[in-house]
């Protein structure tokens, strides 16, 4: 790691942020100065109470606040504004008001499909489809699924739903017959929204058949409403039980101003799902207040995003981020919403998307990063992205090299803010924030009001070295709930069982000099050759700089009482793995991170295994190479890679 930033904000920039004008009034109130982010944040920490007071304020909360701010302040079970009332879909919506013509969407279906949506058109939908539901026997905690692409009809179904009292969860329409009954089996929905089919990689695939056998295993369902995308749905609508396009859905009802039903901020709004690929995934319900207060500080004060802003996030219906991105709305900004395969046909259309569209915020995945980076292009030298100030990365660690190419091949003046939190939050425990520099490698630090800390095993902070990622204190978006975990213990062992009474998110994690934060991998997944712990990140980092690798996957293979590394890589077209290319391999690894880092085997692979949201799946490759049954392949997009980890030789001895 370097001294040097790659990116310093303008300090006449950082005055003209929301952040800047939120401090300022907490410094005015409390009568405190406070000298950068870092000191924010800790008074943040210290004054949650004052914290989520003055957000709501800012934030123009649309609702009954009430006298408390934290009810009971304890891990699990906290509960804040415990006298408030408000509803989700509401304020998502009351920025309609202001500007009723702009654009609230825009809409791209690979090269195929462009559409707009106003908040005016928006709000028409969204009241036709609350009377509809109504109609259909949906009603204040009901379920509504959808199996849908990223389209205006998805974000509509979700603020009719929320604006009734009823709960959301979806997933894309690539999740086949299991995984989506795996899913909404456990939640007995009332009513599906679905779609004819999508595209990818510029093909149509139709979802005509799959729904045949969905519907009929979902016996609560009073009806299943197809979406047009394929200009299919009729046909797709007749062939199923309570099938219904959503023309013919909607078509008894007239366009209105929308109802809101406004109930207590810990109502359930979401049921997300885990990755599933250890077994059924755990239904993880989150809270209209608490998701609604986490993506405004998130998106106003740490990704400075305002009324008229073009928004934009790289993601399915299947992942966090999708519910992150339909939050945007609450700010004013355009949510520029795309589906279908990044790099069709060229890999430039989401650069192009940016430049017509007067792209801001551009969110994506570390995976498209270092895909876009390996593929060669430069987008710098290709488009202009004059209007883009603000670049997201998640969903895995953003590896220096990454880091590095957003800055000499993407653009040069523009914070990249790589974050860190999950689907068990819906929100981010580390993050950006446009007032600190960017270092290569680093997370920027943590999020406001967030007591997140890295712990050794015996339950002590570390200010450096690597360690468990916790958080110390209670905050608004923790789950409400696991579904049909009525006693709790699910919850509870999903993230209490560690250290009692604090969040342990399974992250291994450090500290940085500059008090950022580099994450390392996931916990379950960190070799322990030798006693020592080593996140596979570290790995990672080093191997997929070579150009003859394009990714790799590391896990802990049991042998001779301990456990050796063992490295997986897809190597570039024409690359064999040779005794050279090995030697190289490990060299690499050995000066770049440690001895201890080095793989006792490497082995090539055509492909490696992926969760539906795009992140590898290294216990599930381990697993099959201990001969453990994969309890749930319906979580993976490719889940027939598995098979090639199946009693390799090369690991027999």
């Amino acid at each position: 790691m370097t001294d040097t930033p790659l990116w310093t904000p303008d300090p006449a920039r950082i005055a003209e942020t929301q952040l800047a004008s939120f401090m300022d009034g907490i410094g005015r109130e409390t009568g405190q100065v406070f000298a950068s982010y870092a000191d924010f944040h800790s008074w943040s920490v210290d004054n949650r109470e004052a914290f989520w007071s003055a957000l709501w304020d800012f934030g123009g909360i649309v609702g009954e606040k009430g006298n408390r701010v934290i009810g009971q302040d304890t891990m699990p079970g906290a509960v804040f504004f415990p006298d408030a009332k408000l509803n989700f879909a509401e304020n998502l919506l009351a920025p309609a008001a202001a500007h009723p013509d702009r654009d609230a969407f825009v809409f791209w279906g690979e090269d195929k499909v462009r559409r707009r949506m106003s908040w005016s058109e928006l709000c028409a939908l969204v009241s036709r489809l609350q009377q509809a539901l109504k109609a259909a026997g949906v009603g204040k905690g009901d379920r509504v699924a959808a199996m849908m692409p990223n389209m205006p009809e998805t974000i509509a179904g979700m603020l009719a739903t929320a604006s009734i009292g009823a709960v959301w969860s979806s997933c894309s329409p690539d999740f086949g017959t299991r995984g989506v009954l795996d899913r909404f089996g456990q939640i007995e929905p009332k009513v599906l929204i679905t779609c004819d089919g999508y595209w990818y990689a510029g093909k149509r695939i139709g979802v005509a058949a799959k729904l045949g056998e969905i519907v009929p295993q979902l016996p609560t369902l009073s009806a299943a409403v197809v979406v047009p995308y394929l200009e299919q749905a009729e046909g797709v609508a007749a062939g199923l039980p309570g099938g219904v396009t959503l023309e013919n859905f909607i078509a008894p009802f007239k366009a209105a101003e929308p109802e809101f039903l406004r109930l207590a901020p810990d109502h359930p709004l979401y049921i997300l799902f885990s990755s599933g690929t250890t077994g059924i995934p755990k239904c993880i319900v989150h809270s209209a207040g608490g998701t609604l207060l986490q993506h405004v500080k998130e998106h106003r004060l740490h990704c400075d995003i305002r009324p008229g802003d073009r928004f934009f996030y790289f993601t399915t219906c299947g992942w966090m981020m999708w519910n992150w991105l339909a939050s945007g709305l609450a700010t004013g900004a355009t949510l520029l919403l795309y589906d279908g395969s990044p790099f069709h046909p060229d890999g430039n259309i989401l650069f192009d998307y940016a430049d017509a569209e007067k792209m801001t915020l551009f969110g994506t995945s570390a995976k498209f990063i270092d895909s876009v980076r390996k593929a060669g292009l430069r987008p710098m030298d290709t488009h202009k992205l004059e209007h883009l100030r603000l670049m997201t990365s998640t969903g895995s660690p953003l590896s220096p090299e990454g880091f590095s190419f957003v800055y000499d091949g993407i653009k040069k003046d523009m914070q990249l803010a790589s974050i860190s939190g999950g689907t068990d939050i819906v929100a981010c425990f580390v993050g950006g924030n446009p007032m600190s520099p960017v270092y290569v490698g680093e997370i920027q630090g943590p999020m406001l009001a967030m007591a997140t800390e890295v712990w050794n095993d015996d339950g002590k902070p570390m200010p450096s070295g690597k360690g468990e990622l916790v958080c110390t204190k209670a905050f608004p978006s923790m789950p409400i709930m696991f579904w049909n975990d009525p006693e709790g213990h699910k919850y509870r062992g999903a993230y209490f069982e560690r250290f009692d009474g604090v969040w342990c998110h399974g992250d291994f994690a450090e500290w940085t000099a500059h008090g950022g934060m580099i994450i390392h991998g996931r916990s379950d997944a960190t070799l322990n050759p030798g006693g020592v712990r080593i996140g596979t990140a570290e790995i990672y980092a080093q191997v997929e700089q070579m150009e003859e690798v394009i990714e790799a996957l590391a896990i802990g293979q049991t042998w001779d009482d301990d456990v050796r590394v063992v490295l997986f890589v897809r190597l570039a077209e024409g690359v064999d793995l040779d005794d050279t290319l090995t030697a190289a391999i490990k060299k690499r690894i050995r000066e770049g991170a440690s001895p201890r880092h080095v793989p006792a085997r490497v082995v090539a692979v055509k492909d490696i295994p992926r969760t539906k949201s795009g992140k590898i799946t290294e216990l599930a490759v381990r697993d099959v190479v201990h001969g453990r049954e994969v309890k749930n392949k319906e979580a993976l997009a490719n889940p027939e890679a598995l098979d090639l980890y199946k009693d390799i030789p090369a690991l027999k001895s």
